[in-house]
């Protein structure tokens, strides 16, 4: 019988025309500068924030201002030690700050790439997250970024493009509801000490 209606199926299809596959899609190849700019520009679009920092040491200069206001943090596994801040270090789940390091970043849609081994605890229960991206793995789209880091990714990523926000109740926006309500990009030129 099965073979009956699968035949039938055939037989009835035969003259109809093939479908063709659209070519594959060619986006413009960015320049580092280029890819830089755009990110800013979509993560600040999605409600997130980003400053440019031009090396490690401004890095650490940055964080020790900016981390004042905060009473504790939790850290990601990946984050170099010249940027954990002299703060009480407490659980996510406590923590008013989460500061990780990131895989990389997508500029086509303003995307921090974070591993899960980092933590994903510290990148989703604090309030605010801090995520530190060399400059360098900025990249245009995503299949660059998969492309790129394909032999570094871990079984699971994280894709951030802004705030934990949601309507679902009343269609109201609201932030830091399935995670960060505040989410901070400092993208470091040279990385390396």
């Amino acid at each position: 019988m099965r073979e009956y209606i699968l035949e039938r199926i055939h037989r009835a299809l035969e003259h109809r025309p093939g479908s063709e596959l659209p070519p594959p899609l060619a986006l413009p190849t960015l320049s580092p500068e280029e890819a830089l700019k755009l990110f800013q520009e979509r993560l600040n679009a999605n409600g997130g924030e980003t400053v440019h920092l031009d090396n490690l040491g401004a890095a650490r200069a940055w964080l020790l201002d900016f981390a004042r206001s905060f009473a504790g943090v939790a850290l990601g596994l990946e984050l170099p030690e010249s940027l954990h801040p002299d703060l009480p270090i407490l659980p996510p789940q406590e923590a008013p700050l989460g500061i990780s390091w990131a895989l990389g970043a997508v500029a086509e849609t303003g995307t921090v790439i974070v591993s899960s081994q980092d933590g994903r605890r510290t990148q989703l229960l604090p309030p605010t997250h801090l995520v530190f991206i060399p400059q360098e793995r900025v990249y245009g789209t995503l299949l660059e970024a998969l492309a790129a880091l394909q032999s570094a990714l871990p079984s699971a990523v994280g894709l951030h493009s802004g705030p934990s926000k949601s309507a679902d109740i009343g269609q109201i926006m609201v932030k830091g509801v399935h995670g960060p309500g505040r989410l901070i990009a400092a993208v470091v030129a040279e990385p390396q000490d």
